[in-house]
């Protein structure tokens, strides 16, 4: 395959099973709580794309030990207290997962730090947590007082208190969260908690206490400096990647795809509810868990699609996958609507913009709204030249559209799918032999 372009075409029929990676959340989460225990864990099944290995050299920067065999890595922790003071600017590259959670983690440490990315991460929105770290205590700033990366961290003594959460994302959760373990006081978040709860299920599995409620979340700070223990854990499979061959198979006339050991926690399965309502042929078999997540293999078949509405509460379960579901809009019976989704614009790219642009050029009806997306259903689409902006979802977007447009498609810079899929283009091949 090219490194700039990839050319493709309709495949008269999909079937297979496939492995999908880690999840990229879990693996974040792994290495960098595990990377600030009281001793060593063994992660198995670790993506390895880009952004899970920022994650990694950001935390061997701040003096963390850290082994990768392929997709097995052992971490030896240091202890919440026991980073040391990177020697140079950390390098976040592409993941506003690895920027934002560091940030929580390293506002109460004893030294200074400044974080950085490439050019699609410095463009994106910090403030959504720098203003309430900077509420505990936290001494943040960066370009425009803090609004974009870089961002310079300067070590302080943190103090608990409530926090209101105005936006529903996991990742300031998340970085509150780990701010919280080394304040001087119980840290309380509320307002809207709701979005993926990864972090709260691998901290309460490493013996932090933590209390989830409907409507708060409260983090007690360990009474010693370190985590009780380590967590040891094999990463599930990504829903967010399966999401794009159970879309693949829902269009497809003639196709049976199965993802196998798929994590199903709650919080991410709001692809396959928005699938199931638009008629969508799943089937979910050898449910089990992996760890503190629920697990299982998912089965999708060819069917008829109606449109639907997607917004709501769905969108915090489903953010990453909007753009995939876009395709399937665009072959359902009428028209769908894609509301409360304003976060899209804050992704690797405007996704509410590109997605527009792109499938618009496959001769697809799509309206950007401020918030989303109308998608009118039912037109045959046929191959263009398209972008994927660089953006890993869209690229592999535009790939699953191509398996029943007429004519070839050609993707600019398909490999930017390597940063959370690195395998995707060897499955689809697979998928469609």
């Amino acid at each position: 395959m090219p490194n700039d372009t990839i050319t493709l075409s309709a495949v008269p029929r999909l079937r297979g099973t496939i492995a999908v990676p880690g999840d990229k959340s879990i693996s974040h989460r792994a290495v960098m709580f595990n990377a600030v225990a009281e001793g060593n864990a063994r992660i198995t099944n670790f993506l390895t794309g880009a952004d899970c290995l920022s994650t990694i050299g950001c935390m061997q920067a701040l003096g963390v030990q850290i082994e990768r065999s392929g997709s097995d890595v052992q971490v030896f922790g240091r202890g919440l207290r026991g980073l040391r003071a990177p020697a140079s600017i950390l390098d976040c590259g592409n993941s506003g997962t690895t920027i934002r959670l560091l940030t929580g983690l390293l506002a109460g440490q004893n030294f200074s730090a400044t974080l950085t990315g490439d050019d699609s991460l410095r463009s994106r929105p910090m403030l959504r947590v720098v203003e309430p770290l900077r509420r505990l205590g936290a001494q943040i700033d960066g370009d425009e007082h803090g609004k974009r990366a870089p961002l310079t961290i300067q070590g302080q003594t943190l103090h608990g208190g409530e926090i209101e959460l105005t936006v529903a994302s996991a990742q300031v959760k998340s970085a509150l969260l780990l701010a919280g373990l080394l304040a001087d006081g119980p840290l309380v978040l509320f307002g809207k908690i709701v979005s993926r709860d990864h972090t709260e299920r691998m901290l309460s599995a490493m013996g932090v206490d933590l209390r989830v409620e409907d409507d708060r979340i409260t983090l007690y700070p360990p009474a010693h400096p370190v985590f009780p223990y380590p967590l040891s854990l094999r990463v599930p499979g990504d829903p967010s990647s399966a999401t794009f061959w159970w879309v693949a198979a829902a269009i497809h006339p003639d196709a049976e795809i199965t993802t196998t050991g798929v994590c199903l926690n709650p919080t991410r399965t709001g692809a396959l509810d928005v699938l199931r309502a638009m008629g969508a042929q799943i089937t979910i078999s050898n449910q089990g868990k992996e760890g503190q997540e629920p697990v299982g293999d998912v089965t999708v078949r060819s069917a008829p699609l109606t449109a639907t509405e997607i917004g709501g509460d769905l969108i915090p379960r489903l953010i990453d996958e909007i753009p995939v579901l876009a395709v399937a809009a665009a072959h359902a019976h009428g028209t769908t609507i894609v509301r409360d989704a304003g976060e899209l614009r804050a992704k690797e790219s405007d996704r509410i913009a590109t997605v527009a642009t792109e499938l618009t050029k496959l001769g697809a009806t799509v309206t950007p709204t401020a918030d989303g997306l109308i998608i009118e259903g039912g037109g045959e689409l046929h191959g263009a030249d398209v972008e994927s902006y660089g953006d890993h979802r869209l690229a592999m977007t535009l790939a699953v559209a191509s398996l029943t447009a007429e004519g070839n498609m050609t993707i600019a810079d398909p490999s930017s799918a390597s940063v959370s899929y690195p395998t995707f283009w060897e499955h689809l091949s697979q998928l469609a032999d």
